[in-house]
């Protein structure tokens, strides 16, 4: 395989750390997943994210650039290729949209500092969902302060993903995930399997599930 580096994106809900597990898995690959469960600023951002916007966004940006970097820059004899369920650049994503404009400034500065630091992934896997799917995931599986997202929130962080990728060509499996079951449908997660298989152009390349 010559994508070595595989991160996989995709909006709150969108599925991307049940397929990291699972590609990994199958292609004995090394994992790297976010640990937002650690962040003492998220349950608090839900409930007042004017306040705590930005000690938000510097925990997760801090957290994902130590990971990332003690990860990915440590080379392992038996796993020659890693499977990460997030993109060091979501950190400015987000930032774009919950601070506002002066922080968001001061935010972007401190990332340039330190995303030159950092290994960028040989191809992108994007799960695209509607935000109904969306929400139909987050409550099934029911983190209480994830429980009262507005749907408006989502609709935002779709378009900034979408937008991103687009704007910058980045290499991007671009996957509808509308009715996806990679646990408990096995073509589904083949898909993706095959898809790994092939060589890419820069720029987006679509697929549907069956």
């Amino acid at each position: 395989m010559n994508h070595h580096f595989i991160t996989i994106e995709g909006n709150i809900g969108a599925g991307k750390t049940t397929l990291a597990h699972l590609l990994a898995k199958k292609l004995n690959a090394r994992l790297i997943l976010e640990e937002f469960a650690d962040n003492p600023f998220l349950p608090k951002f839900y409930e007042n994210p004017k306040q705590y916007a930005f000690p938000l966004e510097l925990f997760f940006m801090a957290e994902r650039f130590k990971q990332l970097k003690d990860m990915v820059h440590t080379k392992d004899l038996f796993q020659s290729i890693t499977v990460s369920d997030y993109l060091f650049t979501k950190c400015l994503l987000f930032a774009k949209i919950n601070l506002p404009e002066e922080e968001f400034l001061l935010y972007q500065k401190l990332f340039d500092i330190i995303h030159q630091q950092l290994i960028f992934p040989d191809l992108l896997i994007y799960l695209h969902s509607p935000v109904a799917r969306l929400q139909q995931n987050i409550k099934k599986r029911n983190r209480v302060y994830e429980q009262r997202i507005p749907d408006e929130y989502l609709f935002n962080i779709q378009e900034t993903y979408t937008s991103y990728i687009k704007q910058h060509n980045i290499k991007t499996l671009f996957i509808d995930t509308s009715n996806a079951d990679f646990l408990g449908n096995e073509k589904h997660l083949q898909v993706v399997l095959d898809a790994l298989e092939k060589d890419y152009d820069g720029g987006q390349h679509y697929f549907t599930l069956p």
